[in-house]
């Protein structure tokens, strides 16, 4: 008997959290793409721009989520790592584990839920990497970004992609490497193809090359002000903006320390020498 008054109760804690949330429009943006893209720095970077845009007036919860090692049954969350905008009151930050799961963990949409109850504006979910197969986010978020490197192989490896067609928006982070124009313009190509916009340039396509570890890119800004766009039509307030509007769809202001056609000069150097070494011994 207890057990059921147990039960009955969260039955109606959950219903209760629900009606809650159903009684608010809020958005809900879902993060997916291939491990070591960039994700988190990239949802870090997406965090200030809200923050400085809104003037701290939004209230936004992440909720990140790694995957279980089915051997170890253990999980790195590692992804607060990457976040440097979480200081006070405006964020929250939770960390996941899928717990045997493929890509998300059980009770998501429950998880959702209690973010909208609890009052914050925006709820960003931040999925391990998937690499092709996987488009699990979709059900649950209003708006997806997929986020990729320009290392994805030749171009027919986009076929094997799932989520391209299922993504609002689509990153192509760490674009300081090199070949990462042709990667634009390929992906770009590839959602024309899956979209059947045969009559739209690719150029128009919503494919933005972005660098997120380069402070105050102005590709994460395009990106930014883009989803905040689609965002706004699920109901995200509108704000009074204060980030000056950006007209580029790719980082332009990408300054390396070492050029993408220098990355391995210190290999040349000890190569030159080596074969130095053995022509004159």
């Amino acid at each position: 008997e207890v057990v059921r008054a147990v039960y009955r109760g969260m039955q109606d804690l959950r219903g209760a959290i629900r009606s809650a949330a159903g009684s608010r429009a809020v958005p809900v943006l879902g993060i997916t793409g291939t491990g070591g893209s960039g994700k988190s720095s990239l949802t870090d970077e997406l965090v200030r721009r809200i923050r400085l845009d809104y003037q701290d007036k939004l209230r936004v919860a992440v909720i990140a989520v790694d995957p279980t090692r089915r051997r170890g049954g253990g999980a790195l969350l590692g992804d607060r790592i990457r976040m440097n905008s979480l200081e006070g009151d405006r964020v929250f930050f939770r960390s996941l584990a899928t717990r045997g799961n493929h890509e998300l963990p059980t009770g998501l949409t429950d998880i959702i839920d209690i973010a909208k109850a609890a009052g914050y504006d925006l709820v960003i979910i931040e999925t391990p990497g998937i690499g092709q197969g996987d488009a699990a986010i979709v059900p649950h978020a209003d708006i997806s970004m997929y986020v990729m490197t320009p290392d994805f192989g030749a171009a027919s490896q986009l076929e094997k992609i799932d989520m391209l067609d299922y993504a609002d928006v689509v990153a192509i982070n760490k674009f300081e490497r090199r070949g990462a124009q042709d990667a634009l313009r390929d992906v770009a190509r590839q959602l024309v193809r899956n979209r059947g916009a045969f009559g739209t340039p690719p150029e128009q396509m919503p494919v933005f090359g972005t660098s997120a570890a380069t402070f105050n890119d102005d590709g994460v800004t395009a990106i930014y002000q883009f989803v905040k766009g689609l965002l706004v039509d699920k109901g995200l307030p509108t704000g009074d903006s204060v980030l000056p509007h950006v007209e580029v769809r790719h980082s332009g202001t990408v300054r390396q320390v070492v050029p993408p056609e220098r990355v391995r000069y210190l290999s040349e150097i000890t190569d030159t020498i080596r074969g130095f070494h053995r022509g004159t011994t």
